[in-house]
């Protein structure tokens, strides 16, 4: 790097910081007040409120990268504009191309980070908080690593292998103990299906222990009475933002082979793809945007501006996909578009300031 890059990544890394700092402590303040209106149901105290607050604090700074990134270059650079270094830069012969070019490299290095952060960090700590969240609200259940989940229900215990986005289930075992502790019925389904306010298994095998025997019937279908809610299972069902991208296209085609509907995890398989490319386009913005108004404006109404910019995209690049999915447009162009749009008003302004 030469020294002019390492002066204005330096300037852009500091404000980054600090407006990451700013954001992220104002949607915390949001997930805290979010998560006080479960407060005191079932073991959900302060200490499971704090503990789900701080594991889901890297999903949102995953979140924040794009928004973080305009701001924080409008700031940086501002910073270098109101100390008249970008005007000293351009006499000494140094093009905004240049600048822009010096300023786009930290773009990709903040690119990196947000990569690793949705990618490693995330993921994990987003299934820590929900499934802590989820065990403390209702008690009696035991969410595993993976999809499974454990159930009791007085004598009687309930292992579920998934809960699809559907609410039906797979894989369900239902162990039955009588009360001198010993096994008495054991019974499996490979599937199970709420309808008609009743939930119905399909593919049963049901075995009855006992006298030194086993005694086993097979199904094809069976009405499960002492189910639980689906109210209950819903929290339980694996949410997209718990995933990495492999894990995504991998679960993208395991619903595909149990006919659900995937459009809701394949927003967020594209999201997370074209979320790198994010960061770096609003680091893009923030130089002509910055060189437009050298003159005209002070540095609180460039972060006025950018803040607005920065709003509209988070909007934009939230809302539009599922507004594109209720519609049936592809995931991808929903995903996709507003980064496309934003990189279009970008260069355009760029090449009028260039």
């Amino acid at each position: 790097m030469t020294i002019l890059d390492r002066h204005i990544a330096r300037n852009i890394t500091t404000s980054t910081s600090l407006v990451f700092l700013v954001l992220l402590a104002l949607f915390m303040f949001f997930k805290f007040a979010d998560a006080l209106g479960d407060y005191g149901k079932g073991n959900f105290g302060m200490a499971q409120v704090m503990e789900y607050v701080l594991l889901c604090m890297p999903w949102e700074m995953y979140r924040l990268f794009p928004m973080t990134a305009l701001l924080g270059s409008t700031l940086g650079l501002s910073s270098l504009a109101v100390d008249s270094e970008l005007i000293a830069m351009r006499a000494a012969g140094v093009s905004i191309l240049q600048i822009a070019g010096s300023a786009t490299k930290i773009g990709l290095v903040l690119a990196i980070i947000a990569l690793v952060l949705g990618e490693a960090v995330a993921p994990v700590t987003q299934n820590m908080a929900e499934r802590g969240r989820s065990q403390a609200l209702h008690r009696g259940v035991e969410q595993e690593s993976g999809y499974g989940l454990w159930m009791r229900d007085g004598l009687s215990f309930l292992h579920i292998g998934e809960v699809l986005p559907d609410l039906s289930v797979l894989k369900v075992n239902i162990y039955e103990f009588g009360s001198d502790g010993h096994l008495r019925v054991e019974t499996y389904a490979a599937s199970g299906r709420y309808v008609h306010h009743h939930w119905q298994l399909a593919g049963v095998r049901q075995s009855w222990i006992g006298h030194g025997q086993v005694h086993t019937r097979i199904l094809p279908s069976e009405v499960w009475a002492a189910a639980p809610k689906p109210s209950t299972l819903a929290v339980f069902a694996v949410k997209p933002e718990g995933l990495s991208i492999w894990h995504l296209y991998r679960y993208i085609r395991h619903l595909k082979e149990n006919k659900q509907d995937t459009g809701r995890y394949e927003l967020a398989f594209w999201n997370k793809i074209v979320s790198p490319f994010a960061t770096v386009v609003m680091v893009i913005l923030a130089i002509p945007f910055v060189f437009t108004h050298l003159r005209s404006s002070g540095v609180g109404g460039r972060l006025m501006i950018g803040f607005g910019l920065g709003a509209v995209f988070y909007i934009l690049s939230r809302g539009f996909g599922y507004f594109g999915l209720l519609y049936g447009l592809p995931p991808a162009l929903g995903a996709v578009l507003p980064v496309v749009l934003f990189l279009g008003i970008a260069l355009v302004m760029l090449g009028r300031v260039g």
